[in-house]
């Protein structure tokens, strides 16, 4: 069963809704979530720190840094703000994604193959840092091979057509876009763990659609954020990471 990191930033967003300016007694408190998901059983915290601060803060980076005893993984884009962040704030694992001022939240995976000059060198800065370095990536080989290349420790593989795709089916594999889609995550997964990397998967995962990817051979970390605080607003956090963490347990067959 592979690890759960949950993402944190929509606690942040709510909190941005009411204290533009991330004050210091804004509420719900990050720092305090972060606890009690911790307490629930998740094996990691994930924030993305994005450029223009519209959720989590610097503040909320060096708190939680401070405070999370499980992973701690800053997503970020490869800019030199975000590469001083990480090099002074030291999280465990640095997360490279694309990043766009217009979208909701991530869409599409980094171009690792386009941009492996500038990449390389971000990625020589985080590990010097002591950072974990990790690639947000579609499930294209290119993009695995150009991440082993650079010298990525991980790539997390976009997960997002898949579950676009279960929605769009309710999960019924004997659609070929359904199967399509998985396919193309356990393709990449299996490149991935063979250049020697870490396989990861994350973006648009819930309740339901998380079994088939969480039973993929060689995945290690599911990032998993929305739908985990979306649950929470009618459950409480404890009871939706505990839920989270049941779901992905593969089901064994019967003797």
């Amino acid at each position: 069963m592979p690890l759960l990191s949950v993402n944190i930033d929509h606690i942040a967003t709510l909190r941005q809704a009411r204290y533009r300016g991330g004050e210091e007694y804004g509420e719900p408190d990050v720092v305090r979530i972060a606890l009690a998901v911790e307490a629930a059983g998740a094996d990691g915290i994930t924030v993305h720190l994005r450029e223009d601060r519209r959720h989590i803060t610097d503040r909320d980076v060096d708190l939680l840094r401070a405070t999370v005893r499980v992973k701690f993984n800053l997503e970020m884009a490869a800019t030199d703000e975000m590469v001083a962040v990480a090099a002074r704030t030291r999280p465990h694992t640095a997360m490279l994604v694309p990043e766009g001022r217009n979208e909701v939240t991530t869409e599409g995976g980094l171009d690792v193959a386009g941009q492996q000059g500038r990449l390389r060198t971000v990625v020589s800065r985080l590990k010097d840092a002591g950072c974990i370095v990790s690639a947000f990536i579609d499930a294209d080989e290119k993009q695995v091979d150009a991440a082993a290349e650079i010298g990525f420790d991980v790539c997390e593989v976009h997960t997002g057509p898949y579950a676009a795709q279960f929605l769009r089916c309710g999960g019924d594999m004997r659609v070929s876009a359904m199967a399509d889609g998985l396919h193309a995550v356990a393709r990449a997964g299996r490149r991935i763990v063979a250049a020697g990397l870490r396989f990861n998967a994350g973006h648009a995962l819930n309740y339901h659609n998380v079994g088939p990817i969480a039973s993929l051979p060689g995945v290690e970390e599911l990032h998993i954020g929305h739908a985990i605080i979306s649950r929470a607003v009618y459950t409480g956090i404890d009871a939706a990471v505990a839920d989270m963490k049941a779901a992905m347990v593969p089901d064994m067959p019967e003797d």
